[in-house]
């Protein structure tokens, strides 16, 4: 059986992320949605709190895929922690050509490091192209309408951050 890896900062979740989830869950069987600890970043959301909207976005939209769905942290080079946790597959979402060249670097230094683990590119729909977590996060601090750009229960925790 091979698992699949998906890396990010997941702060928070976006439709975005949610789409490259749901096409994963296409691909293999297992996913693992790796939340990236760095020290030097200070996240909106901590790290139990991102897996928990994770979790809850999954389980709405795609219920019955919801326990192959796991979320762990790692604060490693993403091909070691891909291997720690047993995957075979790197998935990276692409939203544009800009993400594309990126990513084809990224994947190109991934294979030479670990030749085992296969990098796999999955497009963002066209209604989540744009969106990334960053925009999502300034929109709903100047309080704009994030909610077609997140799932329902990350629009709820933002809504709650921006009233408290």
């Amino acid at each position: 059986m091979t698992i699949a890896f998906y890396p990010g900062s997941f702060d928070p979740i976006t439709n975005g992320h949610v789409d490259v989830l749901v096409q994963a869950l296409n691909v293999a069987p297992k996913v693992i949605v790796a939340i990236g600890i760095h020290p030097g970043k200070t996240p909106l959301f901590s790290f139990h709190e991102r897996a928990d909207l994770i979790r809850r976005s999954i389980a709405a939209v795609l219920p019955e895929r919801a326990q192959d769905v796991s979320v762990v942290s790692f604060d490693n080079l993403v091909v070691d922690a891909a291997r720690e946790y047993g995957a075979g597959l790197l998935i990276r979402g692409l939203r544009d050509g800009t993400d594309l060249d990126y990513e084809m670097q990224m994947a190109g230094m991934n294979r030479q490091m670990a030749s085992d683990v296969q990098t796999v590119f999955l497009p963002a729909g066209a209604l989540s192209r744009p969106i990334t977590a960053t925009l999502v996060r300034q929109i709903a601090a100047m309080g704009g309408d994030i909610r077609s750009f997140v799932p329902a229960p990350v629009f709820e925790a933002l809504s709650a951050r921006r009233e408290g």
